[in-house]
């Protein structure tokens, strides 16, 4: 099986290799891109939504159902195709290390005859085989979030670097004495996590009080995170805080720190702004904070921009959507979906937050 795997993975580097070679654009980076656009100027720059051919649909590939972020994210595609009367097939691979289940769901999305594709890969290099697929049938392809298809025309989400540099500032701010923090990473090479990794570290370092004295892979997985978290605990009982690429991963983190009697001494920040982070645990005092992508919003984002291209607009290669640090002293502001966030968003927008 393993062998199985490897040759697979190799076949799918060939091909990325291959399509990078083929692409005009430079490789993207989400986060440095130029030729951007905030998601709260895309009205006013090109204008209402736009009519469309009559039969549009859409077909979205996400990494898993498993996760609230994903479901999430595929109840804002829901919600903008039902307002604009546009169709919309969501899936995702069974879990999080499907990367071959999720290329052939992909794939087959592309012959059914779907107008635009949104895809949030599993991993950088996983979807790259369907750029030149979607190319040749002529559908537009958005990568929403998380990892970066190099050779992706249009992207968006939120900028990745910023999750890991907003709870560093938190430790700067409330810290001020700094002392040893940990990180538990998402998995291993894939953009999102690398981008948010960096984004704390050299933050929190730079601030010169601080150690980071761990940073392993937890794969986006509660109970890894659980277990990494026990054994950094060990090796570092006067550690003051954590930081997670995740909330799935945070809330293993947080019962870790639980079971070691730390929780008044060791902050625990996740990332995503799920639910449980919110209800179970923010509220309750025992997740310090995460930092919110807001999922649903970037969704109906998502959707919105794909459609813009179906519709023959040239929007920027990438579209940003936003994100806030979560603590107890804000978080009912920003709970929840609807209209209220919106506006609060918005607000954050206008104020340049």
């Amino acid at each position: 099986m393993k062998l199985q795997l490897a040759s697979a993975a190799a076949a799918l580097m060939a091909l990325s290799i291959g399509s990078a070679l083929s692409a005009d654009l430079a490789p993207l980076n989400s986060d440095t891109e130029k030729d951007r656009i905030d998601w709260s100027q895309v009205e006013a720059k090109f204008g209402p939504f736009p009519k469309l051919p009559d039969g549009t649909k859409a077909g979205a590939v996400s990494k898993t159902l498993t996760n609230e972020y994903w479901r999430s994210l595929g109840e804002g595609y829901k919600s903008l195709g039902d307002r604009v009367s546009v169709p919309v097939v969501y899936q995702a691979a069974q879990s999080e290390g499907d990367q071959l289940g999720q290329l052939t769901i992909a794939e087959g999305l592309v012959t059914q005859g779907y107008n635009v594709l949104l895809v949030s890969p599993q991993t950088d290099s996983n979807l790259q085989p369907i750029m030149e697929q979607a190319k040749a049938a002529n559908v537009p392809v958005v990568n929403v979030n998380d990892a970066v298809i190099p050779q992706a025309e249009h992207y968006v989400g939120n900028l990745q670097r910023d999750n890991g540099l907003r709870v560093a500032k938190w430790f700067i701010k409330n810290r001020p004495n700094g002392g040893k923090v940990a990180i538990v990473e998402g998995q291993a090479g894939v953009y999102a996590a690398v981008q948010r990794t960096d984004g704390f570290k050299t933050t929190i370092t730079e601030a010169g009080k601080f150690e980071v004295v761990a940073s392993v892979p937890g794969n986006w997985d509660r109970q890894t995170s659980y277990d990494a978290a026990t054994n950094i605990l060990q090796q570092h009982p006067d550690l003051i805080g954590f930081y997670a690429n995740n909330d799935g991963m945070a809330l293993g983190i947080v019962e870790a720190v639980k079971a070691a009697g730390l929780q008044d001494k060791v902050a625990v920040f996740g990332t995503d702004g799920i639910s449980d982070a919110y209800d179970a645990s923010i509220r309750a005092g025992e997740l310090t904070g995460t930092v919110d992508s807001f999922p649903v919003l970037t969704g109906e984002v998502a959707l919105d921009t794909a459609l813009r291209l179906v519709a023959g607009q040239k929007l920027p290669r990438v579209v940003a959507t936003p994100q806030a640090l979560i603590t107890k002293d804000n978080a009912d502001r920003y709970s929840g979906a609807g209209a209220a966030v919106r506006k609060a968003l918005l607000e954050d927008a206008a104020a340049g937050n």
